[in-house]
């Protein structure tokens, strides 16, 4: 049960929040004046602190001050006849969760309980994910010092213990997977499996096998049963990363496993029932390739029960130092050496562009950590990492860099690097980003064609 500490010198408005709070299923204390409001507060356990501001003894703005210089953890909520706004933020700077002025409605006082409640909650529940990603056997860092980022991980906390479907939408390289481990980790499915599949880096024609297993003599070389990715996940969670390539045939069987809570391998004649909470995670807009027939409306509309957004690194600029220093001490206690990134470095990495966004800033940092024995990288260690851009391949016409194969100088294995990151690229935008449509322009296969958007970062 939530502790709340009353703090006022009117016995009537005491003993009508305790009554008030006590309905509303709360365990409530009261104390007369600022005094004896911080001596309980430190010697008890509360959760919730309401504390008038004009108080004998001590004042309400003088026992938040003290309070948290001794350590109170406790969420404080002002109260007040007096000051109005200058009131609120006076108390709000001392570190005030909010500020609520007299006389008030009973009902606004229980709602603002409630938030303050809700607000701890997620803050527990982020803190945890953020705990168990950092420490897991396959930890990458989930930064979330800009707005955006904490946004995202609110939602996770929120979403987490439900089964709804989730679709985590975002920039390749901005951490996806790592949303979707962290909903699973905080899902009471946490101990079952978490299976993931690229459904770009799979060929057409066994997909359907590899999400729905097939049995014996289902076709060539199919010598025994084998179960699918959807069974794997029985009990857990099952994340279909890049499901906008998913083939349309694939979407309708896959609506009707969302539906219906039941699969068919290939070629067998019975289905099978599963309990797989579905996550899916893309680099596309869904919703403009249904509204053009490359993806199902209604398939759609039962994915995007609830989205999560992962902005690019670009537009958070304030995690790129964070998630720097977290990489390079990573990777420091990985390679056995002290290391850490000058002043100058971190200078360095917050002016790119980072087109990869956090997997090419990550690797950027690794490549550098393991290209010098430093302990500490600077700039120049940096800058041999990154690939150049795929804008800037070939350089300008008479520019630095171009030469007379029009694909720049340097080594032969550098000049075809090159000429195929312009090609891919080339491609993509031709295809409007759909990767099928590019391999087939380029006379290479899917797989091909994803292992070096993956090698060259290409957006």
């Amino acid at each position: 049960m939530t502790r709340v500490l009353v703090v006022d010198d009117e016995p009537g408005l005491r003993q009508s929040l305790g009554l008030l709070l006590g309905d509303a299923g709360y365990q409530v204390a009261a104390e007369s004046d600022g005094r004896l409001g911080l001596e309980r507060a430190l010697r008890e356990p509360f959760d919730l602190i309401l504390c008038d501001v004009r108080m004998p003894q001590l004042g309400g703005l003088e026992f938040l001050r003290a309070y948290r210089e001794r350590g109170g953890t406790a969420l404080v909520i002002m109260m007040s006849a007096y000051g109005g706004e200058d009131a609120a933020l006076a108390a709000m700077k001392e570190g005030a969760y909010d500020y609520i002025p007299k006389p008030f409605r009973p009902d606004e006082v229980v709602l603002t309980l409630r938030k303050a409640e809700e607000r701890e909650r997620l803050g527990r529940a982020v803190a945890g994910l953020r705990a168990q990603l950092d420490s897991g056997p396959d930890a990458r860092a989930l930064v979330a010092e800009s707005a955006a980022m904490r946004a995202a991980l609110d939602l996770v906390a929120r979403v987490a213990e439900h089964r709804t479907t989730v679709l985590i939408t975002g920039e390749s390289g901005t951490g996806k997977e790592l949303i979707a481990r962290a909903i699973h980790r905080a899902s009471p499915r946490r101990a079952a499996a978490f299976v993931a599949v690229n459904c770009a880096a799979i060929p057409e024609n066994l997909l359907e096998s590899e999400l729905f297993g097939h049995v014996r003599g289902a076709f060539t070389g199919a010598g025994s049963d084998k179960p699918g990715l959807f069974e794997q996940a029985d009990g857990g969670t099952l994340l279909l990363d890049e499901i906008g390539e998913l083939p349309l045939g694939l979407q309708a069987k896959l609506l009707r496993v969302l539906q219906d809570g039941e699969i068919r391998r290939v070629g067998d004649q019975r289905t099978r029932r599963v309990d797989v909470r579905v996550l899916a995670a893309t680099a596309r807009d869904l919703g403009a390739d249904a509204g053009a027939g490359r993806f199902r409306e209604d398939l759609y509309y039962r994915l995007n029960v609830v989205t999560i957004h992962l902005p690019p690194l670009r537009e958070r600029p304030g995690d790129i130092t964070p998630l720097a220093h977290h990489f390079a001490a990573r990777l420091g206690r990985r390679l056995g050496r002290p290391l850490s990134l000058a002043a100058a470095a971190v200078a360095w990495l917050e002016a790119q562009p980072w087109r990869g966004n956090v997997r090419e800033l990550e690797h950027t940092i690794e490549r550098a950590a393991v290209l010098t024995d430093k302990e500490i990288l600077e700039p120049q260690d940096l800058r041999e990492g990154p690939l150049p851009a795929p804008h800037a391949v070939g350089g300008e016409a008479g520019g630095e860099g171009s030469g007379e194969w029009g694909v720049g100088s340097g080594t032969l294995r550098e000049v075809v690097e090159r000429a195929e990151r312009e090609a891919i690229t080339v491609a993509l935008e031709a295809c409007a980003g759909n990767r099928r449509a590019a391999a087939k322009q380029l006379g290479v296969s899917l797989r091909t064609l994803f292992y070096k958007i993956e090698r060259y970062r290409i957006q």
